[in-house]
């Protein structure tokens, strides 16, 4: 299953952390993660690579995180519509593929 939790500051999603495989084909060939990993790169370099924002970002192989570095600031504000269409996009996916992606939002208590 994939797991994408996402992350809550101040009312907003500041971040995700997306890992796991749908096992809905075979390695290479699961049309699920496929379509999760097209929108997590598209999500991560948008924020980075065209919207210019600050973030923390680890690709740990099978596990890939975003946090936004300073979310109160001007820049961030197109990053968290960002990062909120890609957890809309999620929910849809696992809407579809049933049991192959679950959606969680945990809340931040500091940005720390």
């Amino acid at each position: 299953m994939i797991e994408a939790e996402f992350l809550s500051y101040g009312g907003s999603l500041v971040g995700f952390s997306v890992s796991g495989h749908a096992g809905s084909g075979a390695f290479g060939r699961d049309i699920v993660c496929a379509a999760v990993s097209s929108a997590v790169m598209l999500t991560a370099n948008t924020i980075t690579d065209y919207l210019f924002c600050k973030a923390d970002v680890k690709n740990q192989g099978n596990k890939i995180m975003l946090v936004l570095k300073d979310p109160d600031s001007a820049m961030a504000i197109a990053a968290k519509q960002v990062i909120a269409s890609f957890h809309n996009h999620l929910h849809l996916l696992a809407q579809e593929s049933k049991g192959k992606i679950n959606v969680s939002v945990r809340e931040m208590r500091s940005r720390k």
